[in-house]
């Protein structure tokens, strides 16, 4: 089927059922599940190359990852989502690997010269992220993975990271824990700077002191966070809970507590963020994990979904989503110890 049939059969013009096909604004929301519907049960697809031809595009998106602590099971679940979604558009996802941030900028660069992705995807932004700000300059749209502070506005999805860990936290002082370690994310990330603010919220809330020597910043990794845990279980007093930023970090926080002679949910308790990986699944640990669940790959969906909107047109001042983030309750978070 054409795109002429397609419109005869709709009675509409060739233009607004390409329009309402690839999400532009002005076509209304009636009219583009109409058209989406249609184009579905009679089985219209669009022809990518003559799609390219007409709109300019290259059929690529394009995302940089920098240096070796950026690969693992959190990008490759959230890759997994964006190439999913963006293959059933026929787009093409293009990853580019630098070992520096200069070398990243350069990436950028080379794009905008080369003209080979239509858009980015910018992920674990900082606060003041001169990232967006090249971007703009060179007139690339993106969508990021999280947020930043900058003077113009961009297309961000991002998780209530300060309203998950102040819930996890504030769950933990209810338990009568009053040591609770953060093992955070590396520091200046827009996230890790959210859930410290959490944090720090939900103790002073309580009257309890912030005791430094209990938080850490560091990239989510199991060897890391054993050093890290391990050195803390070592203080005196020792904590009696942690706050794990990843699965991947709550693995190495149970290896130190297991190494110490103590027994995860009654010695120590634990609640992780929860990235919800299909092949660590915090209902299957055991004791099983307390968590702040949020599916990444979902999240690689939803990014995906966004760029395809700025790329049709829609203001990225109207593409702002903040997703809240669910408190599971499992065996790892007990009452403190007496």
């Amino acid at each position: 089927m054409r795109l002429k049939d397609l419109a005869e059969h709709l009675g509409l013009s060739q233009t607004t059922v390409s329009r309402a096909l690839n999400g532009y604004p002005e076509v209304n929301e009636a009219t583009r599940l109409r058209v989406a519907e249609t184009a579905a049960r009679l089985g219209y697809r669009p022809n990518a190359n003559a799609l390219r031809l007409a709109t300019g595009r290259t059929g690529a998106i394009g995302m940089v990852l920098r240096g070796s602590s950026e690969f693992g099971p959190h990008t490759s679940e959230f890759l997994g989502g964006v190439g999913g979604r963006l293959a059933e558009e026929e787009i093409d996802i293009v990853v580019s690997t630098v070992e520096t941030y200069q070398d990243e900028i350069a990436a950028y660069r080379r794009a905008a010269a080369s003209q080979k992705v239509d858009a980015f995807i910018l992920h674990s932004p900082r606060l003041v992220d001169e990232r967006a700000d090249l971007l703009m300059d060179l007139n690339i749209p993106f969508v990021l993975h999280g947020r930043t502070n900058g003077r113009r506005p961009v297309a961000w999805l991002d998780i209530d990271n300060t309203g998950a860990v102040e819930r996890a936290t504030s769950h933990l002082l209810d338990l009568g824990h009053r040591r609770i370690a953060l093992l955070n994310g590396a520091k200046g990330r827009t996230f890790s700077e959210h859930r410290e603010i959490g944090y720090l919220a939900a103790l002073s809330a309580r009257g309890v002191p912030f005791d430094p020597a209990l938080m850490a910043n560091s990239i989510f990794t199991d060897e890391v966070a054993f050093r890290l845990a391990q050195a803390m279980l070592q203080l005196k007093p020792r904590p009696t809970a942690f706050l794990a930023g990843s699965m991947m970090t709550a693995l190495g926080v149970f290896r130190a507590i297991r190494q110490a002679g103590l027994t995860l949910g009654t010695d120590v308790s634990m609640i992780a963020h929860d990235d919800v990986f299909p092949y660590l699944n915090a209902d299957n640990m055991y004791p099983t994990m307390s968590t702040t669940r949020s599916s990444i790959r979902l999240a690689g969906v939803r990014i995906a979904e966004l760029i395809l909107q700025v790329l049709g047109g829609k203001p990225v001042s109207e593409i702002h989503e903040l997703w809240p983030v669910e408190l599971v309750l499992r065996e790892s978070s007990g009452p403190a110890p007496r």
